[in-house]
């Protein structure tokens, strides 16, 4: 091995000696020198590559021997560095750095790595107290920082050369070479430069044995350090040069303040010696000065805490917690500062190893420094309040992380303090009122209630399973609000969080407004959470005789359950409630339902009706709630959706409004809520809704005249008549049988064979009728017996009893009418009352009712016919109303009252025709012909000025025809055309024409009537085909002679026949 060595580096010799002996030419024998510098870089660059394959293929062939012949060479370059280029010192500095990290290693002798930290020193930052003109290059700055740093590591490997670096002779250039140092730190050009210049840092602490010369160091390099670590100038400089401060922060405060280096002077401070200290570093006086100064270097240093950069924090951290254990007595003022900022940089998601110390296991060791967490969380907590009240979202978003941390070393260390508890109830209850006031609300309109019409739709489409928030729900607060829940999960302990939600709850039943509102929400979102999380460990090895912490918890929750029931009972009230109070009582029964699951649906009866009727609340964000809660009610009782949640719980939902009604306790949401469960369920509710329908009869007489009010009382009768009118169940199958169908129909055209038959069938009748009574006059010519038997007083009574029979057949009481029957015939016989409302609208829907429900009552027509009786004086008056759509509906309900009575209304048809109706139709047509005439003759007008023209289509009876309209008025031609067929007039003649049609097809009507009626649809039989058929049903050949002299049938070809001459009938 050692030939092997040997022979490697004579090798090596032999390579280096002729790169050697060239430098050594041209620095000592070149006259000029800038002459011979380009020679010089091309050789010193080579003999660099070579050194640098050496090293790296085998460093130990490099000794102090080589070392020395290779420095000879350079060393004068060195000698004459101010006539070369700065190239060639960067290469001779590179060659330096491997010679002495390679070569001299720890054997270099003391005054040369003085001369070479002059030197070093003198390249980094030029001369003392001149200002370098020509700065170097940022390469050469950074070889020069690793090559000292590579000398300081040689020189202190050694106990000769470590004391020969603070010798008395070498302080002034060791303080220069510091000053230097931490010049390039704070002020260095690039990231690079800063972190060679801290590694060197890191290396004369290593390398400096004194106590004595690093105290004396220490309040400089302290304050450098700071200077880079203090914010804003923390913000500019990259995270490795802050986490190499950090570091090296870390690792001059504990080699200099540590509890084993200052033992003795802090000793002195307890014992109060009188020990002279003139001359001396280490002193009580010293100690305390310099712990100010570093409390106030490290007051400015941690307030990076806040940094979003994980591992600036977790240096922190590390500076922090070992600041604490190492410098706990020298550094006690500096504890709360410590402490608190440790706090805040723990990071409770990474597990940390168990090797590695942390707060917690120093607050177990020195109690003092778990008396300063206490204090540190208590004034977190009560500054929290005015902390959220800070326009920076990351304010407060800080400060709740900062309590939720300080909640975990409480908890951690079971710290018990009745003070803290109370204190933290009431500055969550102030935080949280203060952000609910900070809160932008969105702008939120709302809707009034008699508007909304309420159904199931909404509620039956896929939406949102989870609550939109209510408090502090805008988008720039979901951070803040993430991180307040975030603190309400993981306060105390289960028990802990019980007793704070007790706390709140009980302020809740007290106070109004905000307050209240953000109390009831953090007592809900405190007791989710101790519901929501297993059991500590603590309570299973709890062996006291107390309550079990769930038990309590569950009671709180009751207590919570019970406030949201009457919360949400209330709305009824006349006293406005907060719809924020009202959405949270929804996810409280929400939550209450998940829970217990099918267990809930008992509770249903409290609950389901107030929550269905905050579907019709005119809050948008309340009725989204409504929805959500519905939703979730039904999948957490084993609905499979909200449909069959309000049909298996209509009975009770039935019974609340029933009560309310019967009360006169009534909304609109109730009429709503009420109307929408009779469109779930359908016609099997409607035998059941006597009493809720008598209730709503009764509070007609009472409210009869507040027409909102009936207004919305017959929108439930009207689903009721919709539903009943669809039941199967509405008629029995005997009257079902027995419907009659009223349209009358054409007679067919008799055959002259059918007339054949006819008259033989009545020959043939008549043949045998008087067979029959020659034979009667021949067996018995005259009567010889009395007419009757005498009576006796048997034949008497057999003759009562006989009477007696056939009446009892004759006055058989018809069968009993169903349920949904009677309720849909007393609804229609009560709609009479109500066709006089001065409300349009009442009368139009009221209109509409009648057409729903006559044609599904008129198969009994015993039950019927009175009916239509009472209705029809108060019905026909609703022609002549003073609203256009109101003549509408009336001439639809009385048509579907045609078709549904029949001939039953031909007298009273034909009397109102000759009193009014006639009239009336005649004046209605005549308006829609004149208002169309109306718009034709300004046409006409215009178009026969001299103008240029435009030709403008105009509808007309024969279609579309071009008129001529003046240029220059053309649009007003256009806009005085009208609305045509949409225009009131013409769609009150629409109405009429449906209801003539329907009395001619189903109403036996006079000759006279019918002549009428005919000459009013004459001019529409060409396109209207109904009315055509309807009235060929009655006398065709009427309506053929009245289109022919219309001018609407085309005339027959004349037959053409031999010897036959046939007359022109058309000219007659």
């Amino acid at each position: 091995m050692a030939g092997n060595s040997s022979t490697a580096r004579n090798a090596f010799f032999q390579e280096l000696k002729p790169r050697c002996i060239t430098i050594n030419n041209l620095t000592v024998r070149a006259s000029d020198k800038r002459a011979a510098a380009k020679d010089l870089i091309a050789v010193v660059e080579d003999l660099s590559a070579v050194l640098g394959r050496q090293v790296s293929s085998d460093a130990s062939v490099l000794d102090e021997k080589l070392a020395e012949y290779i420095f000879f060479p350079l060393s004068n370059i060195l000698r004459n560095q101010q006539q070369y280029p700065i190239r060639l010192t960067e290469l001779t500095i590179i060659c330096l750095r491997i010679l002495i990290q390679h070569g001299w290693k720890s054997k270099i002798s003391s005054d040369l790595s003085q001369q070479l930290l002059i030197f070093l020193t003198f390249i980094v930052g030029g001369v003392p107290g001149q200002e370098r003109k020509d700065r170097i290059p940022e390469e050469t700055e950074l070889e020069a920082l690793r090559t000292l740093t590579s000398l300081i590591k040689a020189a202190g490997s050694s106990p000769t050369g470590a004391a020969a670096l603070v010798d008395a002779n070498a302080i002034p250039s060791l303080g220069h070479a510091i000053s230097t140092i931490l010049d390039s730190i704070t002020d260095g050009r690039t990231s690079d430069i800063q972190l060679g210049a801290l590694g060197t840092l890191d290396a004369l602490l290593i390398a400096i044995r004194d106590q004595a010369a690093l105290a004396t160091f220490l309040p400089g390099i302290v304050s450098s350090l700071s200077r880079v670590l203090t914010l804003p100038a923390a913000l500019k400089t990259q995270r490795r040069v802050l986490i190499s401060a950090i570091t090296t922060l870390k690792d001059v405060l504990t080699r200099v303040m540590s509890d084993i280096k200052v033992m003795g002077i802090l000793k002195k401070q307890t014992t109060d010696s009188d020990e002279k200290t003139e001359g001396k570093v280490l002193t009580p006086a010293w100690l305390k000065a310099t712990t100010a100064k570093i409390k106030l270097a490290l007051a400015s240093v941690l307030k990076l805490r806040n940094t979003d950069s994980e591992e600036v924090r977790s240096a922190l951290e590390r500076l922090c917690i070992d600041l604490l254990d190492e410098c706990h007595e020298s550094l006690a003022e500096c504890a709360s500062i410590l402490v608190e900022s440790a706090m805040i940089l723990a990071d409770e998601e990474n597990e940390k190893s168990v090797l590695e110390t942390s707060l917690t296991d120093l607050a177990r060791i020195y109690p003092e420094l778990g008396d300063t967490i206490k204090t540190t969380v208590y004034n977190w907590v009560t500054s929290l309040p005015r902390l959220v009240q800070s326009s920076d979202d990351r304010v407060k978003q800080q400060a709740i992380r900062n309590l939720i941390k300080g909640q975990h070393f409480i908890t951690t260390l079971q710290v018990d303090s009745s003070i803290l508890e109370d204190s933290l109830a009431a500055s969550l209850r102030d935080s949280a009122t203060a952000l609910v006031l900070a809160s932008k609300s969105s702008s939120m309109t709302e809707i009034p209630s008699s508007t909304i019409e309420l159904n199931m739709d909404v509620v039956q489409r896929d939406g949102p399973s989870i609550f939109p928030p209510v408090l502090i729900a805008q988008e720039t607060e979901r951070s803040t609000r993430t991180a307040l829940l975030d603190l309400l999960s993981k306060i105390g302990s289960i028990s802990q969080q019980g007793k704070l939600a007790g706390d709140l709850l009980n302020y809740v039943r007290e106070s109004t407004g905000p307050s209240q509102v953000a109390s009831y929400w953090l007592a809900f979102e405190m007791v989710k959470s101790s519901l929501s999380q297993p059991s500590d460990l603590d309570d299973f090895l709890d062996l006291s005789l107390e309550a079990d912490p769930s038990d309590e918890n569950e009671s709180i929750f009751q207590e919570l359950y019970t406030f949201s029931v009457a919360v949400l009972d209330s709305q009824a009230e006349t006293e406005e409630v907060d719809w924020r109070l009202q959405a949270l009582a929804l996810e409280v029964t929400t939550f209450a339902a998940s829970r217990t699951k099918e267990g809930f649906r008992p509770e249903l009866i409290d609950v389901l009706y107030p929550i269905t009727t905050f579907l019709g609340s005119g809050i948008p964000k309340l009725r989204d709630h409504a929805i959500i809660s519905l939703n979730s009610i039904a999948a957490s009782c084993g609905y499979s959706n909200v449909t069959d949640l309000i049909i298996d719980n209509v009975d009770y939902m039935v019974n609340s409004v029933s009560l309310r009604l019967n009360t006169f306790d009534i909304s609109p949401t109730s009429t709503q809520v009420l109307q929408m469960m009779i469109k779930l369920t359908g016609p099997k509710l409607i035998p059941y809704l006597d009493d809720v329908i008598a209730s709503i009869f009764a509070a007609l007489d009472n409210y009869h005249g507040y027409p909102l009010f009936v207004q919305s009382l017959f929108s439930v009768l009207t689903e009721v008549v919709q539903q009943g009118s669809q039941s199967d169940h509405l008629l029995l199958d005997t009257v079902k049988s027995s419907a009659k169908e009223h349209k009358k129909s054409l007679q067919p055209v008799v055959t002259t064979e059918e007339i054949c038959g006819i008259l033989s069938n009545r020959i043939e009748r008549r043949e045998k009728r008087q067979l029959g009574d020659d034979k009667h006059d021949e067996i018995e010519p005259h009567l010889k017996r009395p007419w009757k038997p005498a009576k006796t007083a048997e034949s008497e009574d057999e003759a009562c009893e006989g009477a007696e029979e056939p009446s009892t057949e004759v006055e058989k009481p018809p069968p009993p009418k169903t349920p949904t029957f009677k309720i849909l015939a007393r609804i229609t016989g009560l709609t009479q009352h109500y066709l006089t409302s001065p409300s349009p609208t009442l009368r139009k829907s009221l209109l509409d009712l009648l057409a729903t429900v006559c044609p599904a009552l008129s198969p009994d027509e015993e039950a019927f016919l009175p009916l239509v009786n009472s209705v029809w004086p108060v019905l026909v008056e609703r022609l002549y109303d003073s609203e256009p759509f109101v003549v509408i509906s009336a001439c639809k309900a009385l048509g579907t009252l045609c078709q549904s009575a029949g001939d039953f209304l031909n007298t009273r048809i034909k009397t109102e025709w000759w009193d009014n109706l006639g009239k009336w139709s005649r004046k209605v047509k005549a308006d829609a012909t004149q208002s169309r005439n109306k718009t034709r003759s300004k046409i006409d007008t215009r178009g026969g000025k001299q103008e240029h023209s435009l030709l403008i289509p105009i509808r007309s009876r024969d279609g579309i025809e071009g008129k001529e309209a003046s240029s220059s008025k053309a649009v007003e031609a256009v806009s005085s055309t009208g609305l045509g067929r949409f225009a009131q007039a013409a769609q009150v003649w629409e109405a009429v024409q449906e209801l003539l049609i329907a009395i001619v097809s189903f109403v036996q009507i006079d000759d006279d009537v019918f002549d009428q009626i005919l000459a009013l649809l004459g001019d529409t039989l060409a396109t209207n085909h109904s009315a055509k058929a309807a009235l060929e049903a009655v006398d065709p050949d009427a309506v053929w002679l009245l289109m022919y002299e219309c001018g609407m049938v085309e005339p027959m070809k004349k037959p053409v026949l031999d010897e036959v001459a046939f007359v022109e009938l058309w000219n007659v």
